[in-house]
């Protein structure tokens, strides 16, 4: 069956409120880890997780920031318009080049409360540095179910990275059903959060610690890192019957020669992502590379993942080895040495994965696009692993428990 005709109804499970887990355990490493390899499922913690990946394989993770993408603007009638920042305007060509956007920068936002925005403008003061910035939020256009809002401030000399950080809040998932908290802003970020970008954590990387850093290096298991911005598509539900209805978000990925050139050197070894972003990364960077051996002379703005791309385009014989050898000297030839594009990937049952042999995870609402990844790897058996999970007092969701499931 192609993944278009999959019913989005065949991925649902039950799950109760009070298994969705609000806040974080007190300690990372602590989360508990529920292992699927060979048909068999068994139990350990992250501090462990080392026991259970094979020597001188390669970890990737996602070094992604998230952003204080909450806005809230208060009006004088009382009234709360909140924006949320979605994703730079395509005038920027990344989402770095957005961030450091001083004055005023453009960005595509859903609003809250937006038939009270009668007015162009709304204001707000805000203090960085001991200063007060006057912040204003202009509404251009609304397009499809966004916005297109332009971010004003008086200070031309910071940034809208710094803006954030002084005027916004974390975005975190609607599910939780709860305000952002101050411990928030430590624990919804994974502790090697590096580049500003994303309105959602990459949660599977949430329970590493430096102390289960150190037993992966005492055991010769590598660590590389990638990075995808993860856009508020990540909670959208599937809300068609059938996959074909649903449109990912595009995402950013950025991508270092270097690191590309390290996994083909662990293609013989074992190569596991640690969440469905880097999985959708790694997997996509594959893709990538068939469309530079398939056009050697693709120019930058064209080399994108649509989502259906794995299952239309024909790359019947072309190893991962020679796609990301492919991708590398298309970069040399361009004069590239970070790639940054973007990926709209759906990988559902029926997705052939190239590089990955595991995936470190968390455990994924019902009728999500991520539970479809979840089945890709290991079929029909996520039910198993996830009926497992609910009886034996798994949490579930962003601060939830995990899995290291095999291929």
């Amino acid at each position: 069956m192609h993944p278009k005709d999959l019913q989005i109804k065949d991925f649902s499970y039950n799950l109760p409120e009070d298994r969705i887990a609000k806040y974080p355990l007190a300690n990372r490493d602590q989360s508990k880890l529920l292992i699927y390899k060979g048909e068999q499922i068994s139990e350990s913690v992250y501090q462990q997780i080392a026991k259970e990946i094979p020597e001188n394989s390669l970890l990737l993770f996602n070094n992604t920031k998230v952003v204080e993408a909450r806005i809230l603007f208060q009006k004088e009638t009382g009234a709360t318009i909140e924006i949320f920042c979605l994703e730079p305007d395509d005038r920027y060509p990344d989402i770095t080049s957005a961030m450091l956007q001083k004055g005023k920068v453009f960005w595509k936002c859903l609003v809250g409360g937006a038939k009270k925005w009668k007015e162009s403008q709304i204001s707000k003061a805000i203090l960085h540095g001991g200063r007060t910035i006057a912040f204003t939020a202009e509404r251009k256009e609304q397009i499809a179910d966004y916005y297109l809002i332009e971010f004003s401030w008086s200070d031309t000399d910071i940034s809208f990275a710094e803006i954030l950080h002084a005027a916004g809040l974390i975005p975190l998932p609607p599910y939780l059903n709860r305000a952002a908290e101050t411990s928030d802003l430590d624990r919804y970020q994974t502790i090697y959060a590096k580049y500003d970008g994303s309105v959602a954590a990459p949660t599977a990387g949430l329970h590493f610690t430096e102390a289960v850093f150190e037993q992966l290096d005492a055991k010769n298991i590598q660590k590389a890192y990638l990075t995808l911005h993860v856009g508020a598509g990540t909670f959208k539900p599937v809300k068609a019957e059938k996959i074909e209805g649903h449109e990912m978000h595009a995402e950013f990925l950025e991508v270092p020669v270097a690191l590309i050139q390290k996994i083909i050197s662990k293609l013989n070894d074992t190569i596991i992502p640690v969440g469905t972003t880097s999985m959708r990364t790694i997997e996509s960077l594959y893709w990538l590379g068939v469309k530079t051996i398939l056009r050697s002379d693709i120019a930058l703005s064209e080399l994108v993942i649509n989502q259906w791309d794995p299952y239309t385009i024909d790359a019947s014989g072309i190893s991962a080895a020679e796609a990301l050898q492919a991708l590398i000297v298309w970069m040399q030839k361009n004069e590239l040495e970070l790639l940054i594009t973007k990926t709209q990937i759906i990988i559902a049952p029926g997705y052939s994965f190239k590089i990955a042999k595991a995936l470190i995870t968390n455990f994924h609402q019902p009728q999500s696009t991520l539970l479809l990844l979840v089945s890709a790897l290991i079929g029909e058996e996520w039910k198993r692993v996830y009926e497992y999970a609910l009886e034996s007092d798994f949490r579930f969701l962003s601060y939830g428990d995990g899995c290291l499931l095999w291929k």
